[in-house]
């Protein structure tokens, strides 16, 4: 049992070491390497493969229909159909998707939700990358200064 217990703080000692290094080594390499522009042409490298796009979510919807004595509707089911929600100029919206159109749709979506991830990631690396610039043009100018 000692040795289990030993056993398992050892491989976490080694899991976090090698975990934190490949961090800071991604990290460092990071600042070293990327420019703006690299940041740019990585963006819409990736952008580029992100189609269809639609921003929203898809929802199944039940709902009442305006027959008068329907069965479904009587026992409480409604009828189920799919729509796009979404919002325009601060307005919601919705439209109705058809059952064969719905696997496009949430492809769509999920593409959305991806750019949506993409354009935080690339806030960050651009705005590292401009600080990262910036740090190497002053330290140019500083070497000069000193001469």
């Amino acid at each position: 049992m000692a040795d289990r217990l030993a056993f398992r703080k050892e491989w976490r000692k080694i899991f976090l070491d090698s975990s934190c290094t490949c961090v800071i080594k991604h990290i460092s390499i990071m600042k070293s390497i990327e420019s703006p522009e690299n940041v740019r042409r990585w963006f819409l490298r990736q952008v580029s493969e992100l189609w269809p796009l639609a921003a929203g979510s898809l929802s199944l919807r039940t709902g009442p229909c305006i027959r008068e004595h329907c069965s479904a509707c009587q026992r409480g089911e409604g009828h189920a159909s799919y729509a796009l929600y979404g919002r325009k100029k601060n307005r919601r919206f919705s439209v109705y998707v058809p059952e064969e159109l719905v696997p496009l749709v949430q492809q769509a979506v999920n593409n959305g939700r991806k750019l949506e991830q993409l354009l935080r990631e690339a806030g960050l690396r651009y705005t590292v990358a401009l600080k990262a610039k910036r740090a190497a043009a002053g330290a140019s100018v500083r070497k000069s200064k000193a001469r």
